[in-house]
């Protein structure tokens, strides 16, 4: 009983939490939906597993994002989502980005969270990972089967790509 009530508290704590951060990863409120109570599923069923001396943000976040990385691999091949390093290399070359710390200077956090809800998953999910959730390049690279310096990579391009929407929408160029 004692396991039951204890649950329920952290359940009702850290929902809206769970949730927000399956829609960053999956860009849709019905998936987060459903991704959140599979979260939750999960972990009530492994909660004999949680040690109190990690945080639960951490362990319950964690369930969530193999869960909806899973969820967006079975969508598309990881390959394919995440495409060729050495054309990412390419790519970033030809361009000059600032940091997403400017961004974030420059626009308020609703635009900040359009833009990051209008990224292609392959940019979202490391965005999302790296700032939301502050893991380190290596694990993200390990959720996400690739190379530390494809996570660098694909995080410069995510927040080139965010500087140009918050640009768009803001209709000035921010500099």
């Amino acid at each position: 009983m004692a396991r039951n009530t204890a649950f329920e508290i952290l359940y009702r704590d850290y929902y809206v939490r769970v949730f927000g951060l399956c829609r960053r990863l999956l860009n849709s409120n019905e998936l987060a939906e459903d991704a959140a109570q599979e979260t939750f599923m999960r972990a009530y069923k492994n909660f004999r597993k949680y040690s109190t001396e990690q945080p639960f943000w951490q362990w319950i976040a964690t369930i969530a994002n193999n869960h909806c990385i899973d969820l967006l691999r079975k969508r598309t091949r990881t390959n394919a989502l995440f495409g060729d390093e050495s054309a990412e290399l390419e790519q970033l070359a030809a361009s000059d980005t600032p940091v997403l710390s400017d961004l974030i200077s420059f626009q308020e956090a609703d635009c900040v969270n359009r833009a990051v809800a209008n990224l292609s998953a392959k940019y979202r999910v490391p965005l999302v990972l790296a700032y939301f959730n502050q893991f380190s390049y290596d694990q993200i690279a390990e959720q996400l089967n690739i190379s530390r310096n494809h996570v660098g990579v694909l995080l410069l391009r995510a927040k080139q790509r965010l500087r140009a929407e918050l640009a768009t929408d803001g209709d000035e160029v921010v500099r």
